[in-house]
């Protein structure tokens, strides 16, 4: 789930937390954390990702609220399966909400493919760019990572916006790191509308390693993907989301129209295609118009 961002934070309420609710909570976190279908080191990666930024923004985030059909859900058939985590902020938070997810599908063909992905998004009293960590698997040695900082801002008309965010953290290094591989080559996703809002930045790789088979992969996981991928989100919670930033009121209205179009953009160029196909549309509606909710602008 790509490249989003704002405030919706508003429209949830927070509520003194009950014990059973505190467990269905714990029990549906669990469920999501489990990432029972990728290999052992990307599932280290998956949960050292949730687990820091959630432990840094502990006394911002609310419990999930999701309803049980939503925090986990497959097809009819059981070919396809996928978990959702998703907690939103407290008012006074930067944060508007952190969303994490894994989709599991069986292919016709043989195989299967799974996505991982974590995305937390900030809402209009912050200019700062949001955090999109995916990986994309449809073979133990085929990979395509998604790994950004996308702006919420143009940078040839706010150059500071550009200094600040890209150029000071040096965040580009970690781009040029992995290239360094011969097994990783530039990744172009079919979709212009992802392409344009991606940053100077992202890191958009696809990993091959037939030669050297799935224990090459999982070596190019654990050494190379797990550290980049925490540096860079050490650099979003350092210098994002923990920035402190002057917003104005026109600001503001830009952000909100901005970000609006990219949700809806989102939506329909990612999420409403392919999940009416991957599950049907009664599970694809119920679960869609849940993110909806959370994709409000505000």
């Amino acid at each position: 789930m790509l490249i989003l961002s704002s405030s919706s934070a508003s429209c949830f309420c927070y509520r003194p937390l009950s014990v059973s609710s505190s467990l269905m909570d714990s029990t549906k976190k669990n469920k999501f954390m489990e990432f029972p279908f990728v290999s052992s080191s990307h599932k280290t990666l998956m949960v050292d990702l949730v687990s820091t930024l959630e432990n840094r923004f502990h006394s911002h985030l609310l419990p999930s609220t999701l309803p049980n059909d939503v925090s986990h859900y497959q097809s009819q058939s059981g070919s396809a399966q996928a978990s959702l985590h998703i907690r939103a902020a407290q008012p006074h938070s930067p944060i508007d909400f952190v969303l994490g997810s894994w989709v599991h599908s069986e292919l016709p063909t043989g195989g299967s493919f799974d996505i991982t992905s974590l995305s937390a998004y900030l809402n209009t009293s912050t200019d700062a760019p949001n955090f999109v960590f995916e990986i994309i698997r449809n073979s133990p040695t085929t990979l395509v990572l998604i790994l950004d900082l996308p702006p919420r801002k143009d940078p040839v008309l706010w150059p500071e916006y550009l200094h600040t965010f890209y150029e000071d953290t040096q965040i580009d290094t970690h781009r040029q790191a992995l290239q360094t591989l011969p097994e990783v080559q530039p990744y172009f996703s079919s979709s212009l509308f992802i392409r344009a809002v991606s940053s100077p930045t992202g890191i958009l790789v696809r990993i091959q390693t037939e030669d050297g088979g799935e224990e090459r992969m999982e070596e190019i996981i654990a050494k190379h993907l797990d550290p980049v991928s925490k540096q860079v989100l050490g650099i979003w919670l350092d210098k994002c989301a923990s920035a402190s930033r002057e917003v104005g009121d026109e600001e503001r209205e830009y952000l909100k129209k901005r970000d609006s179009v990219i949700r809806n953009k989102t939506i329909e160029v990612d999420l409403g295609s392919s999940f009416p196909r991957l599950f049907g549309p009664e599970v694809a509606n119920r679960v869609l118009d849940v993110i909806k909710d959370y994709f409000r602008v505000s």
